[in-house]
């Protein structure tokens, strides 16, 4: 019986010493790994133009381009920002380690290398790289529309529907070049500090001010979580709500409950909680004087008809 084979990781090494290169090739080899070579920064980014590795061993100390550079180079390229990049260096002082982190880095080894180590610090980072893929492949299924920015506004990853939206809604909204607006970066600033007001209300983007962002929390030293919404209140007449004597979100749930949304999907639609969806349809029914979705759909239904 044939079997379908493992897919073997791809490591690419970026060294200019042909005996680390070796070394470590044999001993990535040797776990079965498939291992890319580059002997600088520049010969680096031309290979991760043309496939995408699963971790990256990066010398901190290259004729050229450093390795501080070229990380933060890698990290830039769409594809690259979740591949984890440990740095390989005779430097142990504080403040190198503290700018192989800063670049990007998940982790800083010192030569000469023990390769039992480098291989158990491989293993962990690849293992926590795939729970965080599958996490995020897991938010993206469930409809969740989040991101996360770096500290200087720059988007660091989004779920495929978030990224969508982006682009669908924003000129800057593609790729490494989305940069929150400055408004929204003296928000993000309150909210970091735990500023009430800032934390809980969702502010809307100068270009575009359906698309709204909430602040979801901190992840790490260097990266807050946003959940990103579309106001679709302006999709829907004005007298919808008050004809029902609704308040306006009120009648941008009932609309969308019209359209035969789930409870859930109107939560993510509108960027509420479904417990908060709930509390609203109960004030719906209570309202219109009906006991269920059904009958509450159906005065919705006549009323879009009346008003078009």
């Amino acid at each position: 019986m044939i079997t379908e084979s493992k897919k073997r990781d791809v490591a690419l090494v970026v060294d200019d010493s042909p005996e680390t290169l070796r070394l470590l090739t044999d001993a990535l080899d040797n776990v079965g790994m498939t291992v890319m070579v580059a002997l600088d920064g520049t010969a680096a980014m031309r290979i991760v133009d043309q496939i995408t590795p699963d971790i990256i061993l990066l010398d901190a100390v290259m004729p050229g381009m450093d390795g501080f550079e070229t990380c933060r180079r890698l990290k830039r390229e769409t594809g690259l920002s979740n591949v984890p990049v440990i740095f390989m260096t005779g430097l142990a002082e504080t403040e190198h380690i503290v700018s192989g982190l800063e670049a990007g880095g998940v982790d800083y080894v010192t030569k000469p290398i023990a390769i039992e180590e480098m291989l158990a610090r491989i293993r962990v980072h690849l293992a926590n790289a795939r729970l965080t893929q599958s996490a995020r492949a897991a938010l993206d299924v469930s409809g969740r529309f989040l991101l996360a920015i770096s500290k200087q506004g720059k988007l660091v990853w989004a779920t495929p529907q978030a990224q969508r939206l982006l682009s669908e809604s924003l000129a800057s909204g593609t790729g490494d070049e989305f940069v929150l607006p400055e408004p929204m970066m003296q928000w993000l600033e309150q909210a970091q500090k735990g500023k009430a007001k800032a934390k809980t209300q969702a502010l809307s983007f100068p270009e575009n001010e359906q698309l709204r962002l909430q602040y979801m929390g901190k992840l790490g030293p260097n990266e807050f979580l946003l959940r990103l919404a579309k106001d679709t209140s302006a999709d829907m007449p004005a007298e919808f709500s008050s004809e029902l004597g609704l308040t306006t979100r009120e009648g941008e749930v009932l609309s969308w409950l019209s359209k035969g949304k789930t409870n859930r999907d109107i939560a993510q639609i509108l960027g509420l909680s479904p417990r908060t969806v709930d509390k609203h349809l109960e004030q719906i029914y209570a309202k219109l004087g009906v006991e269920n979705r059904t009958a509450a759909a159906a005065i919705a239904t006549n009323t879009n008809r009346r008003n078009s």
